[in-house]
């Protein structure tokens, strides 16, 4: 019997996003960006005008480049949402903080009662 533990691949991760965010109603698109290093993997747009920069990561020991850490910091500087996407249990808290922020109003300062 073997002993060995499953590796969850980037691959997996990107692939159940998709499948979660498309279920929401959702699209996320692959983003490749001509002459710019480290922009996100995928770009989430939720219903409600709720858009998302994801940056996906192997569950162990993938790391941020140094591309990839100014490129986050200039567009949280923007005041964008931002998401780190490493397993399962992430992909869950993006969209929590998703709905979190749908109901925002559209300043994004106050929250609106939802009913």
């Amino acid at each position: 019997m073997s002993l060995r533990k499953t590796k969850v691949k980037e691959s997996a991760i990107e692939t159940e996003l998709v499948r979660r965010i498309e279920a929401l109603g959702g699209v996320a698109e692959k983003v490749t960006v001509l002459g710019r290093r480290g922009f996100f993997d995928r770009l989430v747009v939720l219903p409600g005008n709720n858009v998302w920069f994801v940056e996906l990561k192997r569950p162990k020991g993938g790391r941020l480049s140094p591309h990839q850490r100014v490129r986050h910091k200039i567009y949280l500087g923007l005041q964008a949402n931002i998401a780190i996407v490493r397993n399962m249990a992430d992909i869950d808290r993006l969209i929590v903080r998703a709905s979190l922020r749908k109901n925002l109003d559209r300043d994004g300062c106050n929250p609106i009662p939802v009913r």
